[in-house]
């Protein structure tokens, strides 16, 4: 089906041709036999421009085409896998001091380094779905995790350790861009994003625990939890790669075609808009408050709350579960009460039990306090991503979510390290003062996101109504 201005002839489109400035938009899927849906938004035809009300943007379901059953499937299982390399970081910390016989500045470092991997994610994730499309995101981003977990299972010296974490952190990136970008504008997205992120959360909750029942119960080294993420990231390679293999650089450009009055290419376009920024900003402060609690909340147990190696875990545990549950649960109460609103809710919820979590010198409450702490703040991050993808242009998707997530998710790497530094010097009680100001840095973020974004939405209109009355 073909949508164009009613006063304009039939195009033909079998060759898309470009003396007409026709951008053709397939929508759906990448083979002959899945229906497309070809969208003439922001296109001109002999011409004239092609009124918004003329034409009609269709969202792609979690089922529709068929083939997306598998590749969300393929991102959910891939997302589990990228959660339980986040949970263990808890778990591993006080075995990995031991081991190689290093302080907390030191044992920091596994934080930090991927941080460099996330930044290379972030500048190359655009180009990856232009010359790769979809395929290549899944294929390099499991290898990586396959690559680094085989090295970590003959647990080498710490530096070496230290450098494929690194390159854990580059998949990790790619990944987390493509696959939010991707759901992010997807029909429920609240929904759908809030189910991606509760996968994450919940392979975040079962990794602490199985690390920390083969650590104390099990009386094994910390290196054979990563034969278990050697078969995980094997499965996530294969299913991934099977489920996206037909989705080329080609049927990415088909699918997510430039705005013809863009002089710029897509990520100089993405890094030149103030919602990317902001994005990325809240999502530094959002996963840095996540990883750093749910990484140093086993030592803030032992340490500060008297608690064993086992019970520790078992909180941090809680914390993810929480997460699990947030994510899952509050998805729905999010859809009502729109997105802008159930942020604010959600964090101011979560000061308050951080606070509480600080405060009260009990490891019954703080355990409590942190599980809850999880179930509001999990919501958080799949929210931001699908209201910033309401504000956007579907040909900034990519670039805009898959710089923000990755670069946003750096925060994971630099603020847990800084966590580690100040715990070193001060003492690791000072992880909670930490953890209450990113909240109430992301809510001054998040307030000023829809501002913003109103502005870009309102000047893109003016633009459209400006080219509609110069063509008449």
């Amino acid at each position: 089906m073909i949508i164009i201005d009613e006063k304009q002839e039939e195009v033909d489109i079998s060759g898309f041709p470009t003396q007409a400035g026709i951008v053709p938009r397939p929508l759906f899927g990448s083979t002959d036999e899945e229906s497309q849906t070809i969208d003439l938004e922001r296109s001109y035809v002999t011409g004239h421009a092609v009124s918004p009300e003329n034409s009609v943007e269709a969202l792609q379901e979690w089922n529709n085409p068929p083939n997306n059953k598998w590749r969300v499937a393929a991102t959910f299982y891939s997302f589990f896998v990228f959660g339980m390399n986040d949970g263990a970081y808890g778990a591993l910390v006080p075995y990995l001091e031991k081991y190689y016989n290093i302080n907390y500045t030191v044992v920091s470092l596994v934080f930090l380094s991927p941080f460099a991997g996330y930044t290379l994610a972030s500048l190359v994730n655009n180009a990856t779905h232009v010359k790769f499309g979809q395929r290549g995101v899944a294929v390099v981003a499991p290898g990586c995790h396959l690559l680094s977990y085989i090295v970590f299972v003959f647990h080498p010296p710490y530096p070496v350790l230290v450098i494929f974490f690194a390159i854990v952190g580059f998949g990790n990136g790619l990944i987390d861009g493509a696959w939010c970008a991707w759901l992010g504008n997807m029909k429920k997205a609240n929904q759908v994003s809030g189910v991606l992120q509760a996968f994450y959360a919940l392979g975040a909750t079962i990794s602490p625990l199985i690390a920390t029942a083969m650590f104390t119960k099990g009386g094994l080294p910390w290196y054979s939890f990563y034969y278990l993420m050697v078969a995980s990231s094997f499965v996530e390679l294969v299913t991934s790669a099977s489920a996206f293999w037909a989705q080329t650089g080609h049927v990415y450009l088909l699918e997510n075609p430039r705005d013809p009055s863009s002089d710029t290419g897509r990520a100089r376009q993405a890094l030149k808009n103030k919602l990317t920024w902001i994005l990325a900003l809240f999502v530094f402060a959002y996963v840095g408050a996540e990883v750093a609690l749910g990484g140093w909340i086993v030592t803030f147990m032992i340490k500060e709350r008297s608690a064993s190696s086992f019970d520790s875990g078992v909180s941090s545990t809680g914390f993810w579960a929480g997460m699990t549950v947030g994510r899952l649960g509050l998805s729905f109460l999010t859809a009502r009460l729109g997105e802008f609103q159930s942020v604010i809710l959600y964090l101011s919820i979560s000061a308050g039990l951080e606070l509480i979590f600080w405060l009260v010198p009990s490891f019954v409450v703080s355990a409590i306090a942190v599980a809850f702490l999880g179930v509001f703040l999990g919501p958080v991050f799949p929210t931001a991503i699908v209201m910033t993808a309401k504000l956007l242009p579907r040909d900034l998707h990519v670039g805009t979510i898959g710089f923000a997530t990755a670069f946003g998710g750096s925060g994971g790497a630099i603020l847990p390290f800084l966590v580690g530094v100040i715990a070193q010097n001060r003492g690791v009680k000072n992880l909670q003062p930490v953890i209450l100001a990113l909240l109430i840095v992301m809510g001054m973020l998040w307030v000023w996101l829809p501002v913003v974004g109103s502005k870009k939405r309102s000047t893109s209109t003016e633009d459209v109504t400006r080219d509609n009355d110069s063509t008449q």
